[in-house]
Order: C-alpha cells, then structure tokens, then sequence
C-alpha cells in the first residue's frame, strides 16, 4: 500500500533537535527493526503517538512533532493473508515478549519479519500500536527508509524553525 498524510512523533526533548534521526531504534533495536537497522517510528494520530512515547509510568516532559508523508511501499499488516505469507500473524505482531526474544535469540521474531521485508523493498510497516489505552484504531507507520524525496518523502513540519532556534537550558 502507499500512504499519504500526516505522521506524529513524541520526542524525548533530549532528542527533538533530531526529529528525523533513526538512530536510537538503530542503536538498541524495537520491535519491528533488529539492532542495527535504522527506524523512525511515527504514528498515524497525536494521542498515539503520545501514548508511544509514554509507556511507563506518568507523562513525562514531550516534544510533540509533524511529518508530512508520501510513502510509496507499505507493509499492511491489517491484511492477513499478506501476513501469513511473510510468516507472520496477529499474535506474533502483539507478542510482549519481543525483548526477551531478542536478548535470548539475537533477533525478536517481528525483527525478522522487518528484515524480510526490508528486503524485498518494502520502506515501512503499517501496524497497530501496542501502548497501554491504545484501541485497534491506534496504528502506527515505523519507517525504515525516508528523506526528502520519493518514493519515501518525509518531511517534518516545522515552518518556523522552532526546534533550530531551539536551545537546551544552561547549567550554572
């Protein structure tokens, strides 16, 4: 599938001056990218993405980001018969235990679903959210390429350089 649209993003604020940077998923892995591969994980409304960025505990401090998009290659993961064909299901989409996974066996079964459609040029996945209060109308887009042109455009919206001008407080 393509989508076209808005994304939303909740950023720690110690990495809002990097809305586009995929380096933390990178770095430690999520759910449906192994360590290593790079992934910006947006969601397709703002409570979503709130819900995302806050998954233990109370709401902490949030910078709340806007994406305009044009994605051209989409995994959806609502088809299942798409699903089963990439050897993976519903459940296996919603196992908890894809830390776990991934500490014991190297790579998290919905990891490795992420590869094999990374291989076969898929730029990102379409799939509902996770969080805690998120209904089946919660989806999330995780990207694994993006940039400024197509066929996986992402540009973030922010038309008065708020997050350029925007400076962390001084210590003193």
């Amino acid at each position: 599938m393509r989508y076209d649209g808005k994304l939303y993003r909740a950023l720690n604020p110690v990495h809002a001056r990097e809305p586009l940077s995929g380096r933390g998923a990178e770095l430690y892995g999520g759910r449906f990218n192994p360590k290593g591969v790079p992934a910006l994980y947006t969601s397709l409304s703002v409570m979503t993405a709130l819900r995302e960025a806050n998954q233990v505990g109370t709401l902490q401090p949030t910078t709340l980001v806007c994406y305009e998009a044009e994605i051209a290659r989409v995994f959806d993961t609502r088809d299942a018969a798409a699903l089963a064909e990439a050897g993976m299901d519903a459940a296996g989409l919603a196992d908890a235990g894809w830390r776990e996974r991934m500490r014991a066996d190297g790579e998290a079964p919905t990891q490795a679903l992420a590869r094999r459609l990374i291989a076969a040029g898929h730029h990102g996945l379409l799939v509902r959210s996770f969080a805690a209060g998120a209904t089946g109308a919660d989806f999330n887009l995780v990207l694994w390429r993006w940039g400024p042109a197509a066929p996986h455009r992402l540009a973030l919206i922010d038309d008065e350089n708020r997050l350029s001008r925007a400076h962390p407080p001084e210590s003193g």
